[in-house]
């Protein structure tokens, strides 16, 4: 089969965090709703249709949505509320469709390549839209064409609410008359760049030969100009729990020093979250293991909402420690992963920490990029190692 024979579906929660808080509060439904850090200098996570009218947006700041939105309504958030209700879309789609990319906490995407031969793709999408309308009570938009790429512009599209399909004969008179800032991965500084160019549509890029755009912008802009033509090779990556990274150490003898092995999955847990906020990638379940002195191997996991904190990882990495070390033997081994892995960004102030510990994890993380990763530790952890 030809790769332009392919159907793929992609499905987005519509304002996501809003609608949880809406079916938690129905006297949320149709007022603008602006989810976010509640001081100034907090900034917004998602915000409603309503509000988008006055031009607030996620990532600005709440003072200005303060200032474009004052008759909003403020909410504060529940990353385990929005955790819970990702899960259960995610197992209600894993049911139900062939292969199953989880691209981020609200979006997926569904190979149904070869399964128009016993049912037609739109009417199926039509079907699962309306099993998750009805059954988890969320709304939820969808598009479906040729590759991921444009499936993913069709959907953006026809939000709020809404379905369609793009068929092959299609996509270019679909995309054509589009801003470019409707491709995927093209970001403000490249739309500048282009803009002052003249290119604002989709079809004068698609005019641009490519061995210009490569001179332009590099691989990015081969990249831009083939999203541009319909062109996107990428597969749907299968979703699977066990997807995950995670570290261990070996201790040089075995020991059953508790406060040094803590110290320890600390340190590695700092490492991974930075590794986590890197790949802008979120976790939603923690596994600690031990190996004994007789290489009995013991493991102890827990699901969490959504994040890539280090306290909240490292709290419960500890609390995991504490219940899979019971036999107070010698240890040998400790290691940690982190799993359940989805695309996203955490807005750190918004679910616990402090706006000056949501500073310090930017500025931390800021100094690890010019320095490396062991440039700046917690005050807890320690490099020498455990058995020496």
């Amino acid at each position: 089969m030809q790769l332009a024979d392919k159907h793929i579906i992609h499905m987005d929660q519509d304002a996501f965090f809003v609608s949880v808080e809406i079916k938690k509060d129905s006297r949320l439904a149709g007022k603008a709703v602006i989810i976010g850090g509640l001081s100034d200098r907090g900034v917004v996570s998602s915000c409603s249709y309503e509000a988008r009218k006055f031009g607030v947006h996620s990532a600005m700041p709440m003072r200005m949505a303060r200032q474009l939105c004052p008759h909003a309504i403020f909410v504060k958030g529940s990353m385990d509320d929005y955790s819970y209700y990702s899960h259960q879309v995610t197992e209600l789609l894993q049911e139900r469709v062939p292969i199953l990319e989880k691209a981020s906490i609200d979006e997926h995407y569904i190979d149904m390549t070869g399964m128009d031969r016993f049912f037609g793709c739109m009417k199926f999408a039509q079907e699962l839209r309306k099993t998750i309308l009805d059954q988890i009570g969320l709304p939820i938009s969808f598009g479906l064409s040729i590759n991921k790429t444009v499936s993913k512009i069709v959907t953006n599209e026809c939000k709020p609410n809404g379905e369609k399909e793009v068929s092959k004969p299609e996509v270019q008179p679909f995309l054509n008359p589009l801003s470019i800032k409707k491709i995927p991965g093209l970001g403000d500084s490249t739309f500048i760049k282009l803009s002052e160019m003249g290119v604002r549509k989709i079809h004068t890029l698609t005019q641009i030969p490519p061995d210009l755009m490569f001179k332009i912008l590099g691989q990015n802009g081969l990249s831009l100009w083939q999203k541009a033509n319909g062109i996107d090779l990428s597969p749907v990556v299968p979703y699977r729990e066990q997807k995950s990274i995670g570290k261990q150490s070996t201790f040089d003898s075995d020991s059953m020093d508790v406060a040094g092995m803590k110290v320890l999955l600390t340190d590695m847990v700092t490492k991974l979250a930075f590794e986590l906020r890197q790949q802008h990638k979120l976790t939603a379940c923690v596994t600690v293991t031990i190996r004994y002195a007789n290489f009995e191997t013991v493991t102890q996991q827990a699901k969490i909402p959504y994040t890539s904190l280090d306290s909240i990882l490292i709290t419960k990495a500890k609390e995991l420690f504490d219940k899979v070390y019971q036999k107070r033997m010698l240890l040998r081994l400790v290691g940690v992963k982190l799993s359940h892995l989805v695309g996203g960004y955490e807005q750190i102030s918004l679910y616990g920490p402090s706006e000056k510990m949501y500073n310090l994890y930017q500025r931390m993380d800021k100094i690890r990029n010019l320095y490396g990763t062991d440039a700046v530790r917690l005050a807890t952890v320690f490099p020498d190692k455990i058995g020496r």
